[in-house]
């Protein structure tokens, strides 16, 4: 229950102020970075060398993101990660789903015994090379299916999605079964939609990484341009103007052409483009995620 306004001691009064100054410092410390990396990706780029940038760019100007946006190579790697993003996190989210189903179900006899199995490939993984030589036997180096196939199942989100079914009461499972349900039907028509907050906490979770991901790219597909993800090139994109900061003829080359940049503002730069499609989806996704991440967390 709420305390009325009109019986609100000192004491809560002092509450509210310290909750609210305390949240207030944690916004300002958590947006500045952001802001002021769009400001040095707004700024000149030899003029953000001198430092001393902050809220506002001091000379503004978009040629950092003319250089990367001339790149005819982002749009289609662009592509690659949207669809890596999307089947990547519905396949997963479907995948971990019917698996904690499975084990959340009491009349299962090896639920514990596979849930064991699950919490112990958290502890430990295969490595890099027998990973890679995995995929090579598999032949899925030098396919899309790299970035899908591999991370379908996530021990960590079937024990948080298990955790959020345990929650439910298990007198809709009965009832359903009483009423002559398929497991299918249960699983699809009952409990997924009960289960709508921890899935999109799930989803946020599974696309941000898919979205992030590079080193697969690196490693499996970067003999194949057209399969290059968005932030592969732009890591690409990172790189070669290291290079040309170390290269007086290259850098001189870019300074005549009008297109001077540099390591600090491309760097910036890439934060944003790579971040922006991220917070746009996270305000849909968000009113889920307190209160799918809170349940999922409860365990047995």
């Amino acid at each position: 229950m709420q305390t009325s306004a009109k019986y609100r001691t000192t004491e809560d009064l002092v509450i509210d102020i310290v909750v609210y100054t305390v949240m207030i410092i944690v916004m300002i410390a958590t947006l500045y970075p952001f802001w002021n990396i769009l400001a040095i990706s707004l700024n000149d780029a030899l003029d953000s060398i001198r430092g001393g940038i902050y809220l506002w760019p001091r000379k503004f100007t978009l040629n950092n993101y003319r250089v990367i946006l001339s790149n005819p190579d982002i749009y289609h790697a662009t592509l690659i990660s949207v669809l890596r993003a999307v089947i990547g996190s519905i396949t997963n989210v479907l995948s971990c789903l019917m698996v904690a189903y499975g084990i959340s179900r009491k009349d299962y006899i090896f639920r514990k015994f596979i849930s064991r199995v699950i919490v112990f490939t958290m502890y430990f993984s295969g490595g890099l090379i027998p990973t890679y030589l995995l995929m090579k036997n598999l032949h899925l180096v030098g396919t899309f299916w790299v970035y899908i196939l591999p991370g379908m199942v996530s021990a960590f989100n079937i024990i948080v999605i298990r955790s959020y079914i345990d929650g439910l009461p298990q007198s809709l499972i009965e009832s359903a079964k009483i009423d002559g349900a398929s497991e299918y039907r249960i699983l699809f028509q009952i409990i997924m939609p009960l289960c709508l907050p921890v899935l999109a906490t799930v989803t946020l979770w599974v696309a941000v990484g898919q979205w992030n991901s590079w080193f697969d790219t690196f490693l499996y597909n970067s003999g194949k341009p057209e399969l290059s993800t968005l932030q592969f090139e732009l890591q690409k994109i990172l790189q070669s103007v290291q290079s040309a900061s170390t290269n007086p003829d290259f850098s001189a080359s870019l300074t005549s052409s009008g297109r001077t940049v540099t390591p600090t503002a491309i760097r910036a730069t890439m934060t944003i483009v790579a971040t922006l499609p991220i917070l746009f989806v996270y305000p849909f996704l968000q009113r889920y995620f307190i209160h799918g991440l809170t349940i999922g967390s409860i365990k047995e």
